[in-house]
């Protein structure tokens, strides 16, 4: 599979516990659960969702992305139950499609469960494997820990600090850049047991899934 196939039929992705699937219209309710919290949206330097309203652009904003080929966002939901808790995202694509950046964030009441570290697996799989990625990306603000750690037990490498980058609030925050290569991601999963690897404290989102 390669990028044509990827934004001509939506490709939905199953692991243990989670179905990741395209974003309705509808899953705009469980998401401003999500986009209004501070908690959650000050981790990626961006203000809540005031409104439903404003999710509700946001969603559309995402739809028109991806008819676009200019992204293509997870929504997150448990096997057992299709609501919405969090969102992965690949993004800012280079002309070829040999590079992209990967955001997340997740419902608060399912942080440190595993849950962003199993779907960021499958996320990137499917980078590498279907998407046809050579590099993937992330770009976490430097007080997201929890993310930059995520980001480090699943093979990624901290390859710089942008110094005082990103304003939010009257603040200035670092911005980490980090990069994970195909033949890195390889290594990786042919020699370790992913699950053994990943950390299931961390899950809070490194970068906007889109703005």
């Amino acid at each position: 599979m390669n990028a044509d196939a990827t934004f001509t039929s939506f490709p939905s992705i199953t692991s243990d516990r989670l179905h990741l699937r395209e974003i309705r219209p509808t899953d705009a309710e469980a998401f401003f659960s999500l986009k209004s919290d501070l908690e959650v949206t000050s981790s990626y330097g961006r203000e809540p969702h005031q409104t439903i309203e404003d999710t509700k652009a946001w969603v559309q904003l995402l739809q028109d992305s991806y008819s676009r080929r200019a992204g293509i966002m997870w929504c997150v939901t448990l096997k057992d139950q299709d609501v919405a808790i969090g969102s992965c995202v690949f993004w800012n694509f280079d002309e070829d499609f040999h590079c992209g950046e990967l955001g997340y964030e997740l419902n608060r009441a399912h942080w440190r469960k595993g849950i962003m570290a199993e779907a960021l697996s499958a996320v990137i799989a499917y980078g590498f494997n279907d998407l046809g990625l050579h590099r993937i990306e992330a770009n976490p603000l430097g007080h997201n820990a929890p993310s930059a750690n995520l980001l480090l037990k699943l093979g990624f490498t901290l390859e710089g600090t942008l110094r005082e980058r990103c304003l939010f609030r009257g603040q200035y925050f670092d911005q980490l850049f980090f990069g994970l290569l195909e033949d890195e991601w390889r290594k990786l999963i042919g020699s370790t047991n992913q699950g053994e690897k990943i950390s299931h404290q961390a899950d809070v989102a490194p970068s906007p899934p889109m703005p």
